[in-house]
């Protein structure tokens, strides 16, 4: 039978939609002059259905274009990989991959150098996008870039630095790298782990960089199968993380054992003195046998790590179904008091959410904020009203599917007036299917 993943709201659309003045319902705030980006797979000419896996759908970018007040426009392009630019009729837009290893990155889409990327994981390289989300072609920053690179990085608010973490099955390491404020890669750190781990995420502090080395990992049963994302979980490899100083290398990592889990997304870390605070969404167990239904729930717990000591004291911190945790990305690698998550009360362990969570870490309060049945919620993105607002004064944008419409909205909320009616709703012209990560691109 086809994947669960190809029926319902995750159903991929067929075709790429531009369409000006978006309707707007309240007033999108005057503040907000950028592009508000979403990437998520949307296979282009499946052959086999039945084997089809969500994290390997060809990437599509949809963006959202607010300027003056206005919702200008609104868009969406697949990323034209060798594949998809065939599937089209299209000329590939050729550029450097990695290992002749191509693929239209489905998974997180960021603003750097003045430059936009789609991003993923697993040794290929990103794709560079134009401001109207046409594809420049594959990327490897100059030249700089060794191999492939990550989907998830974190950029420094003081030096506007990106730090990443790459794998590759075919390496015995993971690759730090950090990208300069200009584009190239300006230090690369191999950093040697076996069993070929599957490392989503990373954890930045002003002192150090969090390695997540955890029972994931590289299966090759799962590959002599022909599975297409050949990586389960693995009873045998131990629980880790390693902490390398900022201008260490691989000798430096102090490595540290924690209970086995599965973590994909930090919310956010920082030093607090002798001590490191680590905020994250952890599942007790992922990809059981490679299979990516079934999962235990996700929890927020918060990890308080003592280096001299080598011990990790790991407290959960919000049981509740939850995934997607974000904050003031000023704050990143700096204490945070706020931070968002995506709910999953329907659909516990489920990879789609239903509504948010506002979790305040001075008082312990949670809000929530619940949407309309049958929607389908995505990872809110929080913006500030100015550069130099105070945390928490600012806004989300949040994608929902409208079950009335059969189309989705980017909703666009006050965080100080959470649960309260939204500042705006943009009308999306068509569905956006389930996706992964997005961000708020703002004018420069």
């Amino acid at each position: 039978m086809p994947s669960p993943f190809l029926e319902g709201p995750y159903a991929p659309v067929t075709e790429e939609t531009t369409a000006h003045d978006v309707p707007v319902t309240g007033r999108v705030p005057a503040e907000l002059n950028g592009r508000y980006l979403r990437i998520g797979p949307n296979p282009l000419g499946l052959e086999d259905p039945e084997s089809y896996h969500w994290f390997l759908g060809d990437g599509m970018v949809h963006g959202v274009r607010l300027r003056d007040g206005r919702a200008e426009w609104y868009r969406n392009r697949w990323v034209r990989s060798r594949r998809v630019a065939a599937g089209l009729g299209e000329p590939w837009p050729e550029g450097p991959v990695f290992d002749d290893f191509d693929f239209a990155p489905n998974t997180n889409v960021i603003g750097h150098a003045g430059r936009t990327f789609a991003l993923i994981e697993g040794g290929f390289r990103p794709y560079e996008l134009g401001h109207d989300l046409t594809t420049l072609g594959p990327c490897d920053f100059g030249g700089t870039l060794k191999g492939g690179y990550t989907a998830h990085t974190k950029k420094d608010p003081a030096t506007g630095e990106l730090h990443a973490i790459a794998y590759y099955f075919g390496w015995e390491h993971l690759q730090y790298t950090v990208l300069s404020a200009t584009g190239l890669v300006t230090r690369s750190v191999e950093i040697p782990v076996s069993d070929g781990p599957m490392v989503h995420d990373l954890a930045l502090t002003e002192k150090y960089v969090i390695v997540y080395d955890l029972p994931v990992t590289f299966s090759m049963p799962l590959a002599a199968e022909g599975a297409t994302l050949p990586y389960a979980w693995n009873e045998a490899h131990p629980a880790r993380i390693g902490l390398l100083p900022r201008t260490g290398d691989a000798s430096d990592v102090r490595w540290i054992d924690v209970e086995p889990c599965w973590v994909f997304h930090t919310m956010n870390a920082y030093d607090d003195g002798d001590r490191i605070v680590l905020d994250l969404a952890k599942f007790p167990s992922f990809l059981r046998d490679g299979r990516l239904e079934g999962n235990p729930p996700p929890v927020l717990d918060r990890w308080t790590i003592d280096p001299a000591a080598g011990t990790v004291a790991q407290r959960t911190l919000d049981d509740r179904a939850q995934e997607f945790p974000r904050v003031d990305e000023r704050l990143t690698s700096r204490p945070h008091r706020y931070g968002y998550t995506v709910a999953s009360e329907s659909s516990p362990g489920e990879l789609v959410g239903d509504g948010l969570l506002k979790h305040d870490f001075r008082t312990g309060r949670t809000d929530v904020r619940r949407f309309p049945a049958d929607a389908v919620v995505g990872e809110a993105v929080f913006v500030p009203s100015a550069v130099d607002a105070a945390e928490d004064d600012g806004y989300l944008m949040v994608l929902a599917y409208d079950a009335d419409r059969a189309a989705t909205d980017l909703v666009i909320l006050s965080a100080q007036d959470f649960t309260g009616p939204p500042v705006a709703v943009v009308h999306l012209p068509v569905r956006v299917p389930p996706g992964f990560h997005g961000n708020w691109l703002p004018d420069r």
